[in-house]
């Protein structure tokens, strides 16, 4: 991960969790953190992707909400190679509310890829993402995409495009 990757979430994270904090108390603290996760789907034209991410989320304000993930991701390349692949990491979200039924959110994401190839050596390396990203609400569902700013086609070994749909759901 790049430092200035690194310091730009850092103070994406830090403004909103300070702007939440000078909101007015609306929750007793019993009901500020919520849990539950996101689910997303991508395919292309050579390989497709499923991940599913439990997370943890505090609400901050009826507005603001930040919390952490561990993340799963199942990839299978159907290319030449025919290989599928397990990924593991984690990520950082806020979720700003301009109103009840829609969020936008802000999520950075690090993924660890690890491949293993009989004929070569193998390939470790941390994968970024930030994404932004704009989800309709309801009840506790909340359903949209979101778009990777720092994806780059000739980099990427996970995803197959920047933009991807989003499924989360918080109890």
């Amino acid at each position: 991960m790049s430092r200035n990757n690194l310091i730009l979430v850092l103070f994406l994270i830090s403004s909103f969790i300070s702007y939440a904090q000078s909101s007015s108390n609306y929750l007793n603290s019993s009901k500020k953190v919520r849990f539950g996760g996101t689910f997303n789907m991508g395919f292309g034209s050579n390989y497709s992707t499923l991940s599913i991410s439990p997370s943890a989320i505090y609400d901050f304000s009826q507005n603001f909400s930040a919390g952490a993930s561990l993340t799963y991701v199942y990839v299978k390349n159907k290319s030449t190679i025919q290989k599928s692949t397990n990924i593991l990491g984690g990520s950082l979200m806020t979720f700003y509310r301009p109103f009840s039924s829609f969020q936008l959110s802000l999520e950075y994401e690090q993924l660890h890829l690890k491949q293993n190839y009989s004929n070569a050596t193998g390939v470790s390396q941390w994968q970024p993402a930030l994404y932004f990203g704009a989800e309709y609400i309801t009840g506790r569902v909340a359903m949209g995409l979101r778009y990777d700013i720092l994806f780059d086609e000739n980099k990427n070994a996970i995803y197959s495009s920047a933009l991807s749909p989003v499924f989360r759901i918080y109890f």
